[in-house]
């Protein structure tokens, strides 16, 4: 069941166009100088937006497929009633979080849609 979701968590996009948008070339941003002195640019590691989001989306596919694993052991009667609800309350919470990223993400793209070129 939340299996179907295990390649969601990779940052591979598909080739070509995506949903009907044309084909582009990468742009690069040019290197800046900092802005005042003292102050260092923020270098490119691995701990960049794309890094992070996937990781959390794996973490939620872990969680999620946790809690289901215990929920079964529950009703199955092998997994004590404390571990199901602690699991199932924390894929929840998880839910919720992955929900809310969601909708900033629809609400930035709608917000950036309306502006005037």
């Amino acid at each position: 069941m939340i299996d179907s979701i295990a390649g969601v968590g990779g940052r591979a996009l598909p080739a070509g166009p995506v949903g009907g948008m044309a084909d582009s070339t990468p742009v690069s941003a040019p290197k800046m100088a900092p802005v005042a002195p003292g102050v260092t640019p923020v270098s490119q590691t691995d701990n960049d937006f794309a890094a992070l989001l996937g990781n959390a989306i794996s973490e939620f596919g872990q969680k999620m497929r946790q809690a289901e694993a215990v929920s079964i052991g529950g009703v199955k009667g092998t997994a004590a009633l404390q571990d199901v609800v602690e699991h199932v309350m924390s894929a929840e919470q998880s839910l919720q979080t992955v929900i809310a990223v969601r909708d900033k993400v629809i609400s930035a793209y709608q917000e950036i849609s309306r502006m005037a070129i």
